[in-house]
């Protein structure tokens, strides 16, 4: 997972200072209209909603866009498009399985942007079913590092139902039930600890463990998914060791 996470948080970095922002930026703001949707338009009656604006905040998205995905969502103004999630499975180079989850107001156009990205970067669609068992629902948490450890970390977050945290460099990465996402995060900031992001994810439980030719392949077919207006979020089970990472960077 080492491997995973820290190449998330490059990613993570890079994209908020490259072109692709306003990509980032449009994904953001859908999940803050979806979360208002589907939880109410209040963030302290509903903690997806709260998470959703944390981090579209975090990433430097201008209040107005949030405020107003808020209010369609919530229906307190009109224009909310009817967001349907999908999910999408399939494999990339040397077998590693993909999950990618779209948001859309049109299933053929997601379907045929996800089949174009994969069959033009080495990879192959899966029935529904035959990678999703590889991954598991968690709750995860990541937070600057500052001057805390991870004994510091683990101690705040313990009794809320954490099962592990991660070291990955200039932050930490808290991994839980997706069900006690929400009291982790609590915890966090009971204890007075500021956090990046907090989110509903898919870990794998087996991973693949890849040399630098297939982590370029993998990244390369990610980025292509990732590219995709309709695909919010990709998962894959891949490993990759720091010593690999440095190569491919």
């Amino acid at each position: 997972m080492s491997g995973h996470s820290k190449w998330a948080t490059t990613k993570h970095k890079k994209a908020a200072l490259d072109a692709k922002r306003g990509k980032l930026f449009a994904k953001l703001i859908k999940n803050v209209e979806v979360a208002a949707r589907t939880g109410g338009g209040d963030p302290e009656g509903n903690p997806t909603l709260f998470d959703a604006i944390q981090k579209a905040k975090k990433n430097s998205v201008p209040l107005d866009n949030i405020e107003r995905a808020r209010k369609r969502g919530g229906g307190e103004e009109a224009g909310g498009a009817d967001w349907q999630t999908i999910m999408y499975e399939g494999y990339g180079s040397n077998g590693v399985a993909v999950l990618i989850e779209c948001l859309t107001d049109n299933r053929n156009r997601a379907a045929g942007e996800v089949r174009t990205a994969m069959t033009r970067n080495g990879g192959s669609m899966a029935d529904p079913g035959s990678v999703s068992y590889m991954f598991n629902r968690k709750g995860v948490v990541v937070m600057p590092k500052g001057d805390l450890s991870e004994d510091d970390v683990l101690m705040a977050v313990l009794d809320a139902g954490a099962e592990e945290v991660n070291d990955l460099g200039d932050s930490y990465e808290i991994v839980s039930e997706a069900t006690d996402l929400v009291a982790v995060r609590t915890a966090l900031q009971e204890a007075g600890y500021d956090y990046e992001s907090a989110d509903a994810s898919f870990l794998p439980s087996v991973t693949v463990a890849l040399e630098a030719d297939g982590a370029r392949k993998v990244f390369k077919l990610i980025d292509a998914l990732e590219d995709c207006d309709d695909v919010q979020n990709v998962y894959a089970n891949f490993d990759v060791s720091d010593e690999v990472m440095a190569e491919v960077d």
